[in-house]
This record gives structure tokens, sequence and C-alpha cells, in this order.
């Protein structure tokens, strides 16, 4: 019975419209990245990309359906005249073709269809293979095994092994389907005894499996070329065995493999299967014994009784080639023996220490959102950066600098309109001198507020302070802006009076436009939600700003970059600009040691997922070749050839030309505020702990390997110190100069073993590496954990005392810096406080320590601590005959000291307790507790050594325990029977 019409036309309009709603969405989603490309200028860079991957996948699918289906066809047409009746009787193969045969060409389109897409897709996803291959730039230099320029390796080997790889999968694959089409119409059948095939079915299958060992044959001698990448010996890089065993056994192997296709070339002539059946045993035992166990005895009979003697030559090249792939070939190595020269420091003075940046980046972002948060919906990137600004009298200082960004609209407010149209952009920049604060302990800013005021702002010609692309995760989201600038709607930042908040309207060159309806529609199938079609707040000056991480932007326009985990703000011209490291990597230099990008970068900062984590591929030729910057207001992205000498920077300028601009065409305001990358000096730091070593007989010794020290401040020796950013001077320079720093220690032992610094300032020594050794037979130099717990040991007490209560004490980034000789671990000890009106708790900076040659120093500032170290040694103080006749009138300071350092410490929790925190008054009672406690510490001295200290001390009290967020000093009676005087300078 039949259907009536309409039914049996309601599946194909169904379908029908189920492709075009499908196409739809296909095309929007293409036509928008189109848009957007647009919007930033990088056209280019999207046409190459499409018309690479296109051209690859139409070659791929034409060439995988030409072979597979070509063969596929060929059995068909030659298939038995009278099919299965050739060999007498059926077979289980006559009820399958009779099931698939009416069908046959709908399965052979279908199955054709499916085919081209996999291969098409996988070929396109090699198109930066193909890019690489076909505009590959010279390096100028050769291995040493081959005499071939690196660029083969590099460029050439990877494209030659994509070919290979996608012709033995086409070849293979018509093999099956040339099997199977044969075996459904006769060709031949699996019959006891043996094989029985039609000669056509014979001839077909001999041809192609000939083609498959020729492909076999070239394959091995290709292979040669990769020995340069083996991780058979000691080191990365062609080994002993390598050259001396494996090449010339794939030379053979190559040769074996041509006369076994030949053998399989010959069963087209000969029938029977003996031919084929000699050759493929020939190929495989050939394979076994002489690709396979001959290496292997060569290994352990002569190379691992004498590994050193016999890789020695290997494990140069792998040193050199490693040092030159990760670019630190010409770090400078010099011996420091750090041992303080008094003499030097009176020479020299302080002057070169004490501006040392001790506010904390990772740690001051809870400070930052609870003094200039401003509300709720904003916050601050956690960590913040460091970067450099000038002071009133011109000299470069460095500074914590963050941006305030957009979190969203308040949650009882969290609606599409708000969401998109109203909450669109964050405000203000903020920075504060690394080496200041005010007498509360709090970031002294110069740059603040909303609108943002401060000297910074002023000598910086700020004039664009809203960020409307930023780290924040709100940036993963879009926002329309834009519209009509007589009737903004965009809320600017809060205000006290009017209406309780200023508002503006986006008036940047960035984000595309919307306001035809084929646009909005377009960005509704897009992102799902239909009120971008409905809204009538959406009008024809109105933009859609989206990928507005300065990270995911960069990435975007430059898909052949890696970018570094730690974008950081600027400002630039007058403008908010972030600045982005790009790195050109890869994993084809030959000799170099392959590692894990991810492993090299990881530390406290990556751990705590705070910086984006590098991925897991495994690199071994990295340089920072790009500077990035992202426009904070409009998203302008520029990118610029920072190490223009680079042969793969060079390769991508030349596939995507004028994309890149040249290094001189950034401003000088630009090149003030760039720096060294953080995860370039990681991964070289770690490759340069043990490649340090150019003596082949040492680096296989591996006694002089050294690690990067665990952060003493985390107490997880597991987790790497992370590198730190200060202006330093480094031994035989006399200009302090803006540094990436950090340290090593023996992969035995805890004592200092290296410092290592680059200069981050652009200019002729941008880039200068330096190592300064401690020589090993000199006395043993403390490392980071053992001036960590120097310091927690030697005033445990005062530093107790100031976690009491509801604050804790938190440690800041231990620096290292090399000065008169020695070294000087300088680390900033915080209070974290709990202020009134339901804020979150936020650190404060109270104590500074020092620690020089033998001498320990703790204060209130680092001048302090710097003055308590310099100097010269402290006398203990003696009791004298006169204090000891005069019991009643220390003990009666004593008490007077102790009456005023409660009422400070009260007054200072009163302060903190206020909503908003009343700062003012806080620094006035910590003032007053610190003039109190410095009395009670006088008082303290004059007590006879016999007499114990009142038990009414501050510390003793609960009501009178000055909690971390007020307590400046500590308490002599308090902790004296712990540990030293905080005034003593000896360990």
């Amino acid at each position: 019975m039949r259907l009536p019409r309409r039914p049996r036309l309601l599946l194909p309009v169904a379908i029908a419209l189920v492709a075009i709603v499908a196409l739809f969405f296909l095309f929007s989603g293409i036509y928008t990245d189109y848009l957007w490309y647009d919007s930033t200028g990088f056209t280019a860079v999207f046409s190459g990309m499409v018309l690479t991957q296109i051209v690859l996948f139409v070659v791929g699918a034409l060439l995988m359906v030409g072979i597979a289906g070509g063969n596929m066809l060929l059995a068909f047409k030659t298939r038995p005249m009278f099919g299965p009746a050739i060999f007498g009787g059926g077979s289980g193969a006559d009820r399958y073709r009779m099931a698939l045969d009416p069908h046959r060409k709908l399965i052979f389109i279908v199955g054709m269809g499916l085919l081209a897409i996999f291969s098409g897709s996988s070929f396109a996803g090699q198109w930066k293979t193909w890019l690489e291959f076909s505009n590959g730039a010279s390096f100028g230099k050769t291995d040493k095994l081959f005499g071939m320029d690196i660029s083969f390796f590099m460029f050439d080997y990877p494209f030659i092994r994509m070919v290979l790889n996608f012709l033995f999968t086409a070849v293979i694959i018509s093999i099956v389907l040339a099997a199977i089409t044969h075996y459904l119409y006769g060709g031949f059948r699996l019959q006891s005894p043996g094989v029985h095939a039609s000669k056509a079915a014979r001839i077909h299958l001999s041809v192609l499996l000939g083609i498959f060992v020729l492909l076999k044959a070239i394959a091995y001698w290709v292979d040669r070329f990769g020995l340069v990448f083996s991780d058979r010996g000691y080191v990365h890089g062609a080994s002993y065995t390598d050259v001396n065993a494996v090449l010339p056994a794939k030379t053979i192997l190559a040769i074996i493999a041509l006369i076994c296709a030949a053998l399989f070339f010959a069963g087209v002539f000969r029938p029977g299967g003996m031919l084929p059946g000699v050759s493929f045993g020939l190929l495989v035992l050939s394979a076994i014994l002489i690709g396979g166990v001959y290496p292997a005895l060569v290994e352990q009979f002569q190379v691992k009784p004498n590994q050193q003697g016999k890789e020695s030559a290997y494990i140069q090249r792998n040193i050199q080639a490693t040092r030159e792939a990760y670019n630190i070939d010409k770090v400078e190595v010099e011996t420091y023996n750090a041992q303080a020269d008094p003499a030097k420091v009176q020479a020299n003075g302080d002057t070169s220490v004490s501006g040392v940046r001790l506010l904390d980046p990772a740690l001051l972002g809870s400070t930052y959102e609870q003094t200039q948060r401003i509300r709720g919906f904003y916050s601050f990137a956690d960590p913040l950066d460091v970067d450099r600004y000038p002071d009133s009298s011109g000299k470069p200082v460095d500074h914590i600098v963050g941006v305030r960004e957009l979190t969203g609209p308040p949650t009882e407010q969290n609606n599409w309109i708000n969401r998109v149209l109203k909450y669109t952009h964050g405000y203000g920049f903020v920075a504060a001198p690394g080496n200041q604060v005010d007498s509360s302990g709090l970031p002294a800013y110069d740059a603040k507020d909303m609108p943002v005021t401060g000297p910074l702002v002023d000598s910086t010609k700020l004039k664009e302070s809203r960020i409307y692309f930023g780290e924040n995760e709100s940036a993963s989201e879009y926002v329309i802006a834009g519209g009509d600038p007589n009737n903004p709607q965009e809320l600017d930042y809060p205000e006290t009076g009017g209406t309780g908040q200023k508002n503006t309207t986006y008036t940047g060159k960035g984000g595309v436009p919307v306001g035809s309806f084929f646009n909005r529609l377009l960005y509704a199938a897009k992102y799902s939600e239909a009120n971008i079609v409905l809204s009538g707040d959406i009008n024809d000056a109105s933009k859609i700003l989206y990928v507005r991480n300065p990270r995911d932007r960069v990435e975007k326009v430059a898909p052949f970059l890696t970018l570094d985990g730690n974008p950081y703000p600027a400002i630039v011209d007058g403008r908010i600009q972030w600045i982005v490291d790009g790195y050109t990597t890869s994993n084809d230099y030959p000799y170099a040691q392959s590692q894990s990008l991810g492993d090299m970068t990881r530390d406290t900062s990556t751990d705590r997922r705070v910086i984006a984590q590098q991925p897991s591929d495994k690199i071994n030729y990295i340089r920072n070749s790009v500077k990035a910057t992202v426009d904070a207001y409009d998203g302008t992205v520029k990118l610029y050839a920072w190490d223009a000498n680079d042969p793969l920077l060079k390769t991508w300028s030349s596939a995507f030309p004028g994309v890149i601009s040249p290094a001189s065409e950034m401003s000088a305001d630009l090149r003030q505020h760039v720096r060294y990358p953080e995860d370039l000096f990681k991964v070289q730091r770690f490759t340069l702990s043990r490649y340090h070593i150019t003596d082949p007989g040492a680096f296989y010794g591996g006694q002089d390997v050294w690690n990067v020290p665990g952060d003493p401040t985390q107490g997880d020796k597991n987790i790497k110190q992370p590198p730190y950013y200060l202006t330093t001077t480094m031994p035989g320079t006399n200009t302090p100069a803006f540094s990436l720093t950090t340290t090593f220690v023996p992969r035995q032992g805890p004592n200092l073993a290296a410092f290592m610094a680059v200069n981050s300032t652009a200019g002729p020594e941008y880039g200068r590496m330096r190592i300064l050794r401690m020589p090993p037979s000199a006395t043993p130099i403390p490392g980071p954990g053992q001036a960590q717990n120097a310091f927690q040991s030697r005033f445990a007490g005062e530093l107790n005392l100031l976690g009491v209560g509801a604050s804790s004490v938190r440690y800041g980034n231990l620096l290292t810096l090399p000065y008169a000789g020695g070294l000087v671990y300088i680390e900033p000890v915080y209070i974290q406080v709990t202020a009134g009106g339901g804020q979150e708790p936020y650190p404060i900076l109270q104590r500074v320590l020092v620690s020089f040659g033998s001498k320990i120093g703790v204060a209130r500032t680092l001048e302090e601590a710097l003055a308590e170290v310099f100097g010269g040694e402290q006398q203990q103080q003696q009791p004298s005959d006169q204090q000891q006749a005069q019991p009643n009138t220390s003990n009666s300071a004593l008490n007077t000291a102790i009456s005023n350092a409660k009422k400070a410490y009260a007054d200072a929790q009163k302060a903190l307790q206020a909503s908003p925190p009343d700062w003012d008054a806080y620094g006035d009672a910590q003032k007053r507790l610190e003039e109190a406690l410095q009395a009670l510490e006088g008082a303290n001295a004059q007590q006879p050594a016999a007499t114990p200290s009142p038990s009414a001390s501050p510390s003793a009290s609960p009501s009178a325990s000055p909690s971390a967020s007020a307590s400046p000093s500590a308490s002599p009676s308090a902790s004296q029977s712990a540990s030293p005087s905080p005034t003593s300078t000896t360990s």
C-alpha cells in the first residue's frame, strides 16, 4: 500500500529544513569569525588559514577517495565473469553480496563521502606543517651527523613524514577495501587447502602490497634523518648506537625493502604465493635481526660497559645544540665567593638595596581589592604585576600595578540587559611603588580611585582608563557596547551624588557592528540568544565585543605563537595596554634535549592556578620572537618582531606577510615597559640547572647539577620558587637594572649553588644573562630555605606575636640580591588582618627581614632593617648597679608602657572594625603602639638579669595581645626567652 502524497513529502522537507538550519549555524560560525578578524585588522590571517585548510582538505579528500575508491572500483571491474562459481560451490560471502549488491552505489557514495571527510579533515589539520614547509627559512647552521641545514629537520622532515603517513594510510585502506570487494565478488576464496584467487585479484593485491613495501623502503631511508631526535642514548640526539648500528641498519633495511617490493611486483607475472611469502618473511626477519637485535647487542655489549667514553662526542653535540636551541649559549657564568666585605659596605653604603621592591604582587591582590575595589562588582588580578614607572626625580621605580576589572553585575541584578548592555567594562589603573608603604603598612598608591588620580596619572598623561578588554573571567563573555552618546547606558563608575553612577558610551574602533538585522541574527545564532535580535537598546552604533581576554585575543590573531602565561598592563602613550610575550617553539631542533613545556614552567604561580599553565607539549626550541600589545579600551592588537633573526619567525612572517610589524615601530614609551618574559626565563633556568655544564665528562658525572629551590614561603619543597622581577645592581656594574632573578641549589643539599639574573630593560643590555656561581670549595652559603628557617627561628617570638588574635603572619617573596661581595636576603612580613563591614582578610606590611653574611635584622622598614645589619655589631646591654638599685622605677615604666600599648592596640582594633576602616586613626594608633612597645623594651632592658618579666606584658594578656594589624614590634618580655632581642644583629 502506497502512502498518500503529503506524508511522503514530509520526510524530505524535514530533512531539507534540518540541513538548512545546520548550514545556517555553520555559516554563522564561519562568517562571524571573519567579522571578528575584519574588526581587528587581521583578515590576512583568517583568509590564509581558511584557504590553506580548504586546499589541504580538498587535496587530502580527493587523494584518499581517488586511491581507495579507485582501487575498490578496480576490484569490482575485474571481478570474475561467473562470480563465485569459478572456484566451485558457494561460500559465506554469497549472502553478504546478495544483501549489499542492490545498494552498492549508495554504500559506495556514503562510504567515500565519510572517508573524504575524515581524511580531508586530518590533512587540513596539518596546515601549520604545510606552511612551515612551503615558507621555511634557512637557519644557516648544519647538523653534525648529516651536514644538512637545521631547516631540513625543522620544516622539511615533518612534512615528508606527514605525506608518508598519509600514503601509508591510503594504501592500507585500499588493500582492505580491494580485498573485501574481491572476496564478495568471487575474486578469491579462503578455503582448504590455501587461498584461491583469480588472476586479476592476485595481480591487483600483489601490486598494492608491493607499493606498501616500496613506501616502507622510503620510510626506512627517511627514518635515518629522524635519528637526530633519538632518545636511546644518555641524552637526546643520535647516540653511539644510533650512528654506528641503527644508521647502517636503516640503510640496509631500505635496500632489503626495495628487493622485497620487487618480489611482490614479480608476483604479477608469476602465479602462486611463494614470492610474496618469501618477500614478506625476508622483510620481517631483517627488521627483527638488523633493525632490532643488532642495535640492542651494540648497546648492551659495546656502549653500556664504557658509556661515558662512547657517548662523549654525542653528549657534546647535545650540550651545544641544547644551549643554542634554548638561547642560553651566551650566558655568562662567573665565580662569586659571596663573602660579605665590610670595606665594600662602607664604600658603597646601602643605596643599591634600600630601594628594593618589598610589596609582593602574589599577596597584595586582596589588599588592592579591599582598599581600591570601590564596589563589589570590581576585582583585581591575582597575582598583580610588576612594572617600572619614574618617580618625581625621573628615576625608574618598581611598581605593583593592576587594573580594576568588572566581574559582572550584582547577583540580584544579574540579567541579560545588565550583563551585556550595562556592565560592559572595568575602570581604572591602580599602582603603588614597590619600595614604599604608608604609616599603616598599606601600599602608598600613586595611581588610585575612580576617576583615576595620583602623581603617576599626571606623569604618564593617562587619557583613557576604561577596561573593556581584560583578564577577568567575565572577559570570556561578550558585551554589546556603544549606542547613542547623548543617552549613555553603560555604567562607567560609581558616584556619591546624583544617580549614584556615572554612565558612558563606548566609542572605540574595536568590535563588530551589530546595527544591521543580518549581523544581529548571526550573533543570535552564534550565542543562542534571541535578545540580540529583539532588544530595542541595540542600534546602528552598537558593537559586539568578544574574545576580550588579551591572551586569547593574541592567540587568535597569531595561532602560530605560544604565549606567555602572564600578560601585564602598562600605561603606554596615555592608554592602558596589555603587553603579551609570544614565543615561537618547536620540538624538531636536532640533538637538542626535549622537555615538557608545562613541567619546565611549573612553579608556585602555576600550581595556584593564578597564572595560565602552559601545555604539556614537549619542545626543544624556543624564542621570545614577538612582543604583542592589546589596547584595554578598543582591543587593538599589534604584533612586533622582537627577535627578527629567528628563522621560525621569518617563516611565519613569510606565510602571513604584513601581519607582524618590525620592532622599530614600537614607541619609546612602549619600550620602557618591555620586560624579559617569565615563562622563557623559567624554561631557561630549568635547562641551565643541568646545561650550565659544558664538559661532557662532568655532564655525564652529574656532580654539579643544580635544582631550582622549593618556594620557602609555601613550605613545599616540590613547588619551585618563582622568579622575581626587581631592580638590582650586578657585580661589576654601577647602574641598577630592572631584572628577572632566581637562585639555584645543588641537587643534593640546601646551600646556595648560584644566583642568576637577566637584564629586563629594553636596550643594549636587554637579555644579558649572568650566573654568579658559588665555588664548591668555599664556605657554604645558605640557600633560600635555610634563610627562611633562620628568619623564622631567629625572630620566632616577634613574628608569632604578630599573628595572635584574629590575624595571621604571611611571608612575602624572599628576594636575593648580590651586594658588597656577598648576598642579601630580603623578605617582607605581612599580617593578614580582618577588617570590619564583612570585608575579607587582606595583608598589610609590618616587618622587613634582612640577612647579610652572618647578620640578621628585622624592623618596620627596610632602611631600619638595613641599618641593623650594616650598622655593625650591637652590644648586649648589661644591667648596671643603678638599674639594679631602682626596680620600683623600672617596674613603673613597664606598667606605663604596657598600659599605653593596651590603649593603642584597642584603638587600632576599633579603627579596623569601622566600616569602612578608619585608616587615619589606625595609622595614629600604630604609631602610638610602636612608641609604647619601644618604651616597654627600654624599660625591660633596665630590669636585672635575674628579674622575671612582668606577667602583664601585652603578650600575656588576651586583652592586650596586639593582633597582627596592631603589633609593630615584639615585646621582649614575650619573646626574649625564645629568641634573641630583635635589635641584635648576630645570627
